[in-house]
Protein backbone atom coordinates (compact mmCIF):
# COMPACT_ATOMS: atom_id res chain seq x y z
CA UNK A 1 0.00 0.00 0.00
CA UNK A 2 1.40 3.37 -1.08
CA UNK A 3 0.05 6.27 0.98
CA UNK A 4 0.65 9.99 0.61
CA UNK A 5 -0.22 12.23 3.56
CA UNK A 6 -0.67 15.94 2.84
CA UNK A 7 0.29 17.75 6.03
CA UNK A 8 2.89 16.95 8.67
CA UNK A 9 1.33 18.36 11.81
CA UNK A 10 0.86 16.13 14.82
CA UNK A 11 -2.07 14.20 13.30
CA UNK A 12 -0.41 13.68 9.92
CA UNK A 13 2.92 12.67 11.49
CA UNK A 14 1.36 10.26 13.98
CA UNK A 15 -0.76 8.63 11.28
CA UNK A 16 2.27 8.35 9.01
CA UNK A 17 4.25 6.72 11.80
CA UNK A 18 1.51 4.18 12.49
CA UNK A 19 0.92 3.39 8.83
CA UNK A 20 4.63 3.05 8.02
CA UNK A 21 5.18 0.85 11.07
CA UNK A 22 2.39 -1.40 9.77
CA UNK A 23 4.23 -1.88 6.49
CA UNK A 24 2.81 0.81 4.20
CA UNK A 25 5.03 2.91 1.95
CA UNK A 26 4.30 6.37 3.36
CA UNK A 27 5.22 9.78 1.94
CA UNK A 28 4.55 12.92 3.98
CA UNK A 29 4.23 16.15 1.99
CA UNK A 30 4.71 19.43 3.86
CA UNK A 31 7.04 22.40 3.23
CA UNK A 32 7.36 23.05 6.98
CA UNK A 33 6.77 19.87 9.04
CA UNK A 34 5.32 20.70 12.44
CA UNK A 35 5.32 24.41 11.61
CA UNK A 36 1.58 25.08 11.64
CA UNK A 37 -0.81 25.02 14.58
CA UNK A 38 1.27 22.23 16.16
CA UNK A 39 4.14 24.65 16.78
CA UNK A 40 1.90 27.24 18.44
CA UNK A 41 -0.34 25.00 20.57
CA UNK A 42 0.07 24.91 24.34
CA UNK A 43 -0.50 21.15 24.58
CA UNK A 44 -3.31 20.88 27.12
CA UNK A 45 -4.76 17.35 27.28
CA UNK A 46 -8.12 18.36 28.66
CA UNK A 47 -11.15 16.38 27.50
CA UNK A 48 -12.84 16.86 30.88
CA UNK A 49 -11.89 20.51 31.36
CA UNK A 50 -13.05 21.52 27.87
CA UNK A 51 -16.32 19.57 27.67
CA UNK A 52 -19.33 21.70 26.75
CA UNK A 53 -23.01 21.00 26.28
CA UNK A 54 -23.87 19.07 23.12
CA UNK A 55 -20.34 17.75 22.60
CA UNK A 56 -20.68 14.36 24.29
CA UNK A 57 -19.30 12.38 21.29
CA UNK A 58 -16.27 14.69 21.19
CA UNK A 59 -15.80 14.16 24.92
CA UNK A 60 -15.77 10.38 24.43
CA UNK A 61 -13.25 10.74 21.64
CA UNK A 62 -11.09 12.97 23.84
CA UNK A 63 -11.25 10.55 26.76
CA UNK A 64 -10.30 7.66 24.46
CA UNK A 65 -7.29 9.63 23.24
CA UNK A 66 -6.23 10.82 26.70
CA UNK A 67 -6.34 7.25 27.96
CA UNK A 68 -4.07 6.18 25.08
CA UNK A 69 -1.50 8.90 25.77
CA UNK A 70 0.60 7.15 28.43
CA UNK A 71 1.36 4.10 26.28
CA UNK A 72 1.62 6.28 23.15
CA UNK A 73 4.26 8.55 24.70
CA UNK A 74 6.17 5.65 26.28
CA UNK A 75 6.45 3.92 22.88
CA UNK A 76 7.37 7.16 21.13
CA UNK A 77 10.06 8.18 23.63
CA UNK A 78 11.59 4.70 23.73
CA UNK A 79 11.77 4.55 19.93
CA UNK A 80 13.24 8.02 19.43
CA UNK A 81 15.08 8.76 22.68
CA UNK A 82 13.35 12.16 22.71
CA UNK A 83 11.35 13.55 25.62
CA UNK A 84 7.91 15.07 25.11
CA UNK A 85 7.34 16.71 28.55
CA UNK A 86 4.20 14.63 29.03
CA UNK A 87 2.51 15.38 32.37
CA UNK A 88 -0.45 13.80 34.15
CA UNK A 89 -0.78 16.02 37.21
CA UNK A 90 -4.29 17.27 36.44
CA UNK A 91 -5.84 20.51 35.24
CA UNK A 92 -7.11 23.19 37.59
CA UNK A 93 -10.02 25.38 36.49
CA UNK A 94 -10.60 28.53 38.53
CA UNK A 95 -13.33 31.17 38.64
CA UNK A 96 -12.60 34.88 39.03
CA UNK A 97 -16.05 36.05 40.19
CA UNK A 98 -19.39 34.63 41.32
CA UNK A 99 -20.80 34.40 37.78
CA UNK A 100 -17.73 32.45 36.66
CA UNK A 101 -18.13 30.15 39.65
CA UNK A 102 -21.79 29.55 38.80
CA UNK A 103 -20.73 28.48 35.32
CA UNK A 104 -18.15 26.07 36.75
CA UNK A 105 -20.75 24.63 39.14
CA UNK A 106 -23.09 24.01 36.20
CA UNK A 107 -20.22 22.45 34.29
CA UNK A 108 -19.45 20.12 37.19
CA UNK A 109 -23.06 18.94 37.33
CA UNK A 110 -23.01 18.31 33.60
CA UNK A 111 -19.78 16.33 33.92
CA UNK A 112 -21.28 14.27 36.74
CA UNK A 113 -24.33 13.53 34.58
CA UNK A 114 -21.92 11.99 32.06
CA UNK A 115 -20.27 9.89 34.75
CA UNK A 116 -17.12 12.02 34.95
CA UNK A 117 -15.82 13.02 38.34
CA UNK A 118 -14.40 16.50 38.79
CA UNK A 119 -13.43 17.72 42.26
CA UNK A 120 -14.99 21.01 43.35
CA UNK A 121 -12.59 23.31 45.24
CA UNK A 122 -13.15 26.38 47.36
CA UNK A 123 -11.11 29.50 46.70
CA UNK A 124 -8.86 28.63 49.63
CA UNK A 125 -8.31 25.12 48.28
CA UNK A 126 -7.44 26.55 44.86
CA UNK A 127 -4.84 28.83 46.44
CA UNK A 128 -3.43 25.95 48.45
CA UNK A 129 -2.96 24.02 45.21
CA UNK A 130 -1.52 27.09 43.42
CA UNK A 131 -0.27 29.70 45.94
CA UNK A 132 0.28 32.39 43.30
CA UNK A 133 -3.44 32.64 42.55
CA UNK A 134 -5.11 35.93 43.46
CA UNK A 135 -6.82 36.18 46.86
CA UNK A 136 -10.15 36.91 45.15
CA UNK A 137 -10.38 33.65 43.19
CA UNK A 138 -13.78 32.28 44.15
CA UNK A 139 -13.34 28.54 43.59
CA UNK A 140 -12.66 25.96 40.95
CA UNK A 141 -12.58 22.42 39.68
CA UNK A 142 -9.77 19.90 39.54
CA UNK A 143 -9.75 17.37 36.69
CA UNK A 144 -7.16 14.99 38.17
CA UNK A 145 -6.64 12.80 35.10
CA UNK A 146 -6.18 15.57 32.53
CA UNK A 147 -2.65 16.74 31.73
CA UNK A 148 -0.36 18.39 29.22
CA UNK A 149 2.46 17.82 26.77
CA UNK A 150 4.90 20.04 24.87
CA UNK A 151 3.66 20.01 21.24
CA UNK A 152 7.01 21.14 19.84
CA UNK A 153 8.79 18.23 21.51
CA UNK A 154 5.95 15.91 20.50
CA UNK A 155 6.21 16.99 16.87
CA UNK A 156 9.98 16.47 16.81
CA UNK A 157 9.58 12.99 18.27
CA UNK A 158 6.80 12.07 15.83
CA UNK A 159 8.88 13.23 12.86
CA UNK A 160 11.79 11.09 14.05
CA UNK A 161 9.51 8.10 14.67
CA UNK A 162 7.90 8.37 11.23
CA UNK A 163 11.30 8.48 9.53
CA UNK A 164 12.57 5.56 11.63
CA UNK A 165 9.52 3.57 10.52
CA UNK A 166 10.44 4.23 6.89
CA UNK A 167 8.22 7.19 6.01
CA UNK A 168 9.62 9.58 3.41
CA UNK A 169 9.36 13.34 3.90
CA UNK A 170 8.93 15.66 0.93
CA UNK A 171 9.43 19.29 1.96
CA UNK A 172 7.26 20.84 -0.74
CA UNK A 173 3.77 22.28 -0.94
CA UNK A 174 0.99 20.08 -2.28
CA UNK A 175 -0.69 21.96 -5.14
CA UNK A 176 -3.42 19.47 -5.92
CA UNK A 177 -4.73 15.94 -5.85
CA UNK A 178 -3.97 13.83 -8.91
CA UNK A 179 -7.20 12.20 -10.11
CA UNK A 180 -7.41 9.27 -12.50
CA UNK A 181 -10.51 7.28 -13.41
CA UNK A 182 -12.55 9.36 -10.95
CA UNK A 183 -10.31 8.38 -8.00
CA UNK A 184 -7.39 9.93 -6.14
CA UNK A 185 -4.14 8.62 -7.58
CA UNK A 186 -1.58 10.76 -5.80
CA UNK A 187 -0.51 14.32 -5.06
CA UNK A 188 0.72 17.00 -7.44
CA UNK A 189 3.50 19.11 -5.91
CA UNK A 190 4.10 22.81 -6.47
CA UNK A 191 6.98 22.01 -8.83
CA UNK A 192 4.69 19.97 -11.09
CA UNK A 193 5.87 16.52 -10.08
CA UNK A 194 3.37 13.90 -8.99
CA UNK A 195 3.79 11.55 -6.04
CA UNK A 196 1.64 8.56 -6.92
CA UNK A 197 -0.25 6.63 -4.27
CA UNK A 198 -2.97 4.08 -3.75
CA UNK A 199 -4.54 6.33 -1.12
CA UNK A 200 -4.18 9.96 -0.13
CA UNK A 201 -4.81 11.42 3.33
CA UNK A 202 -5.63 15.10 3.48
CA UNK A 203 -4.39 16.38 6.87
CA UNK A 204 -3.47 19.93 5.95
CA UNK A 205 -5.38 21.75 8.67
CA UNK A 206 -7.26 24.85 7.49
CA UNK A 207 -5.64 24.49 4.05
CA UNK A 208 -7.30 21.10 3.52
CA UNK A 209 -9.85 22.47 1.05
CA UNK A 210 -7.34 24.62 -0.83
CA UNK A 211 -6.18 22.05 -3.38
CA UNK A 212 -6.73 21.80 -7.10
CA UNK A 213 -8.37 18.67 -8.48
CA UNK A 214 -10.96 18.23 -5.73
CA UNK A 215 -14.50 17.78 -7.08
CA UNK A 216 -17.08 20.16 -5.56
CA UNK A 217 -18.26 18.85 -2.18
CA UNK A 218 -15.56 16.16 -1.99
CA UNK A 219 -14.12 17.64 1.22
CA UNK A 220 -16.18 19.32 3.97
CA UNK A 221 -15.36 23.01 4.46
CA UNK A 222 -12.65 23.74 7.02
CA UNK A 223 -12.01 27.29 8.17
CA UNK A 224 -9.01 28.87 9.93
CA UNK A 225 -9.53 30.04 13.53
CA UNK A 226 -6.69 32.25 14.73
CA UNK A 227 -5.12 31.79 18.14
CA UNK A 228 -2.48 34.07 19.65
CA UNK A 229 -0.17 32.61 22.29
CA UNK A 230 2.47 34.14 24.57
CA UNK A 231 5.42 32.35 26.12
CA UNK A 232 6.90 33.61 29.38
CA UNK A 233 9.80 32.38 31.46
CA UNK A 234 10.47 32.16 35.18
CA UNK A 235 13.50 31.13 37.24
CA UNK A 236 11.49 30.61 40.43
CA UNK A 237 8.48 28.34 41.09
CA UNK A 238 5.33 30.06 39.85
CA UNK A 239 2.76 27.51 38.69
CA UNK A 240 2.84 23.76 39.29
CA UNK A 241 0.16 22.49 36.90
CA UNK A 242 -1.80 23.60 33.85
CA UNK A 243 -4.45 26.09 34.93
CA UNK A 244 -7.50 27.33 33.04
CA UNK A 245 -9.30 30.41 34.28
CA UNK A 246 -12.66 32.06 33.68
CA UNK A 247 -12.45 35.83 34.04
CA UNK A 248 -15.80 37.57 33.61
CA UNK A 249 -16.77 34.95 31.06
CA UNK A 250 -13.49 34.99 29.14
CA UNK A 251 -11.26 31.93 29.11
CA UNK A 252 -7.50 31.97 29.56
CA UNK A 253 -5.04 29.17 30.27
CA UNK A 254 -1.48 28.82 31.49
CA UNK A 255 0.64 25.73 30.94
CA UNK A 256 3.95 25.43 32.84
CA UNK A 257 6.94 23.46 31.59
CA UNK A 258 9.68 21.90 33.69
CA UNK A 259 12.28 24.25 32.17
CA UNK A 260 10.52 27.36 33.50
CA UNK A 261 8.50 28.22 30.40
CA UNK A 262 4.85 29.16 30.89
CA UNK A 263 2.58 29.15 27.84
CA UNK A 264 -0.23 31.69 28.05
CA UNK A 265 -3.13 31.47 25.63
CA UNK A 266 -5.18 31.65 23.65
CA UNK A 267 -7.33 34.02 21.67
CA UNK A 268 -10.01 32.67 19.36
CA UNK A 269 -10.50 34.86 16.30
CA UNK A 270 -12.45 34.29 13.09
CA UNK A 271 -10.22 36.39 10.80
CA UNK A 272 -9.41 34.06 7.92
CA UNK A 273 -5.78 33.32 7.14
CA UNK A 274 -4.44 36.10 9.34
CA UNK A 275 -1.44 35.14 11.48
CA UNK A 276 -0.47 38.62 12.68
CA UNK A 277 0.31 38.99 16.36
CA UNK A 278 -1.63 41.98 17.62
CA UNK A 279 -1.24 44.24 20.63
CA UNK A 280 -4.93 43.82 21.44
CA UNK A 281 -4.76 40.04 21.48
CA UNK A 282 -1.74 40.01 23.77
CA UNK A 283 -3.31 42.65 26.03
CA UNK A 284 -6.43 40.50 26.47
CA UNK A 285 -4.32 37.50 27.46
CA UNK A 286 -2.24 39.45 29.98
CA UNK A 287 -5.26 41.31 31.33
CA UNK A 288 -7.14 38.11 32.17
CA UNK A 289 -4.07 36.22 33.36
CA UNK A 290 -3.15 39.09 35.71
CA UNK A 291 -6.60 38.96 37.34
CA UNK A 292 -5.93 35.34 38.28
CA UNK A 293 -2.18 35.48 38.89
CA UNK A 294 -1.08 39.05 39.70
CA UNK A 295 2.60 38.09 39.55
CA UNK A 296 2.36 37.12 35.88
CA UNK A 297 3.53 40.55 34.74
CA UNK A 298 6.84 40.10 36.58
CA UNK A 299 7.81 37.11 34.45
CA UNK A 300 10.30 37.33 31.62
CA UNK A 301 8.84 37.70 28.14
CA UNK A 302 10.11 35.01 25.74
CA UNK A 303 7.97 34.71 22.60
CA UNK A 304 4.66 35.48 20.93
CA UNK A 305 3.11 33.57 18.04
CA UNK A 306 -0.15 33.03 16.23
CA UNK A 307 -1.48 29.89 14.59
CA UNK A 308 -4.53 28.78 12.65
CA UNK A 309 -6.69 26.00 14.07
CA UNK A 310 -8.73 24.01 11.54
CA UNK A 311 -12.44 24.37 12.36
CA UNK A 312 -15.12 22.24 10.72
CA UNK A 313 -18.76 23.45 10.51
CA UNK A 314 -19.52 21.79 13.87
CA UNK A 315 -16.01 22.30 15.31
CA UNK A 316 -15.46 18.54 15.57
CA UNK A 317 -12.86 16.44 13.70
CA UNK A 318 -13.50 15.14 10.21
CA UNK A 319 -11.96 11.69 9.75
CA UNK A 320 -12.70 9.13 7.08
CA UNK A 321 -13.12 8.53 3.34
CA UNK A 322 -14.18 11.54 1.30
CA UNK A 323 -16.61 11.62 -1.60
CA UNK A 324 -13.64 11.09 -3.93
CA UNK A 325 -12.57 7.42 -3.91
CA UNK A 326 -9.04 6.95 -2.62
CA UNK A 327 -9.02 10.29 -0.79
CA UNK A 328 -9.31 10.28 3.01
CA UNK A 329 -9.71 13.29 5.30
CA UNK A 330 -8.11 13.89 8.71
CA UNK A 331 -8.68 17.49 9.69
CA UNK A 332 -11.03 19.84 11.56
CA UNK A 333 -9.55 19.07 15.00
CA UNK A 334 -9.98 22.75 16.02
CA UNK A 335 -8.69 23.23 19.61
CA UNK A 336 -8.06 19.53 20.20
CA UNK A 337 -5.45 18.45 17.67
CA UNK A 338 -2.75 17.63 20.22
CA UNK A 339 -5.18 15.90 22.59
CA UNK A 340 -6.68 13.80 19.79
CA UNK A 341 -3.39 12.77 18.18
CA UNK A 342 -3.17 9.17 19.51
CA UNK A 343 -6.77 8.22 18.76
CA UNK A 344 -6.76 10.04 15.40
CA UNK A 345 -3.64 8.13 14.34
CA UNK A 346 -5.31 4.85 15.31
CA UNK A 347 -8.50 5.73 13.42
CA UNK A 348 -6.89 7.10 10.28
CA UNK A 349 -4.19 4.45 9.91
CA UNK A 350 -6.82 1.74 10.34
CA UNK A 351 -8.99 3.33 7.65
CA UNK A 352 -6.07 3.72 5.24
CA UNK A 353 -5.00 0.11 5.74
CA UNK A 354 -8.49 -1.45 5.86
CA UNK A 355 -8.03 -2.45 9.50
CA UNK A 356 -10.56 -2.47 12.36
CA UNK A 357 -11.58 1.11 13.12
CA UNK A 358 -12.14 2.15 16.76
CA UNK A 359 -15.82 2.55 17.59
CA UNK A 360 -15.40 6.16 18.73
CA UNK A 361 -14.77 7.19 15.10
CA UNK A 362 -18.41 6.78 14.13
CA UNK A 363 -19.56 10.34 14.84
CA UNK A 364 -16.78 12.04 12.88
CA UNK A 365 -17.19 10.80 9.31
CA UNK A 366 -17.04 13.43 6.52
CA UNK A 367 -20.42 12.27 5.20
CA UNK A 368 -22.18 13.92 8.16
CA UNK A 369 -21.94 17.15 6.18
CA UNK A 370 -23.08 15.71 2.83
CA UNK A 371 -26.69 16.91 3.18
CA UNK A 372 -25.50 20.40 4.07
CA UNK A 373 -23.07 20.47 1.13
CA UNK A 374 -25.65 19.27 -1.40
CA UNK A 375 -28.28 21.73 -0.16
CA UNK A 376 -26.15 24.75 -1.03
Amino acid sequence: MEIVIIGAGVVGLATGWRAAAAGAAVTLVDPDPGGGASSVAAGMLTPVSEVTYGEEPLLRLGLASRDRYGAFVAELEELTGLETAYRTDGILQVAFDSDDLTYLDDLRRFQESLGIAAEALTGRECRKAEPMLAPGVRGGLLAPEDGSIDPRRLTAALLTAAEKAGARLVRRRAAGVAVENDAAAGVRLDDGTVVRADRVLLAAGPWSGDLAGLPPGAVPPVRPVKGQVMRLRTRVPFLTRATRGLVKGSSVYLVPRADGEIVLGATQEELGFDTRVTAGGLWELLRDARELLPGITELEFAEVSAGLRPGSPDNAPVMGPSALPGLFVGTGHFRNGVLLTPVSADILSAMLLDGPVPDVAGHFSPDRFSAEVHSR
